[in-house]
């Protein structure tokens, strides 16, 4: 089977067990008989803005599977400083640790940008893992490209530039919530990247002077992908190079 046909979303529309329409690729991406094993086992959640998943040191106790929005995975230091080394949309699913057996994670898994989508608990996913070949080598795939973008964002916050790191960003956002317009605040990006609000300010305030993207109070709209891409390092076309493995057109 090729990578490409792992994930490739099925076109008949697919509704958990509320009726609620399901967007998320790897969930579409199942076999007919894999997906009703699936279905029972999911539940329909709002993701707001803010919705901590999970906390390092706990138990992971659901994965959660995004039809809209964007959930971080971040890791904090005692001190009280944070940095982002991934994010997870619609492409995928956080808990990546369940697809491999393990119960625990060292980032912390929070929503950034709100939407909506479904969580399976932990003993369903276990069980699923033993009876479900096709989603246990799809969610099994899935962990493995999360952890290259992780290795590489951790690359690229400590090597490349903010200006190069803030493009990576939004183009990587972008690809996985859909949108050009992402609802997004200075300090949060500030965070996000591992550094702070005037020096992140800065570079949007470049990039909008050349007329790139446009940065208010709150938000970020994407004018230019093109040269957005121009000002990112490769460390995007790295991550990008999966995107036709995870779904993402």
């Amino acid at each position: 089977m090729s990578q490409k046909s792992v994930l490739e979303p099925i076109e008949a529309e697919r509704t958990g067990p509320q009726g609620h329409p399901i967007t998320n690729n790897l969930l579409l991406s199942l076999p007919d008989h894999e997906f009703e094993l699936v279905r029972g086992a999911l539940e329909f959640l709002d993701l707001p803005h803010h919705l901590n998943l999970h906390q390092p040191g706990q138990d992971v106790q659901y994965a959660y599977f995004p039809n809209r929005g964007m959930i971080s995975l971040v890791v904090a230091t005692e001190d009280g400083r944070a940095v982002e080394v991934g994010v997870v949309g619609r492409e995928g699913f956080s808990g990546a640790a369940l697809a491999v057996g393990l119960r625990t994670s060292s980032v912390r898994d929070v929503v950034q940008i709100a939407g909506d989508g479904f969580r399976i608990g932990a003993a369903a996913v276990e069980k699923l893992m033993r009876t479900a070949p096709e989603m246990r080598m799809v969610m099994g795939r899935y962990a493995v490209v999360l952890g290259m973008q992780i290795s590489q964002t951790a690359a690229c916050n400590r090597l490349h530039s903010v200006e190069q790191r803030l493009a990576r960003w939004l183009l990587v956002t972008r690809d996985r919530v859909d949108s050009g317009f992402l609802p997004i605040t200075h300090d949060f990006l500030a965070t996000m990247l591992g550094t702070d609000r005037p020096t992140v300010s800065l570079a949007a305030g470049i990039m909008q002077k050349k007329g790139i993207l446009e940065y208010k109070r709150g938000s970020v709209k994407i004018l230019d992908r093109k040269q957005l891409q121009v000002c990112a390092c490769e460390c995007y076309q790295v991550i990008e190079q999966f995107n036709p493995v995870l779904g993402i057109p």
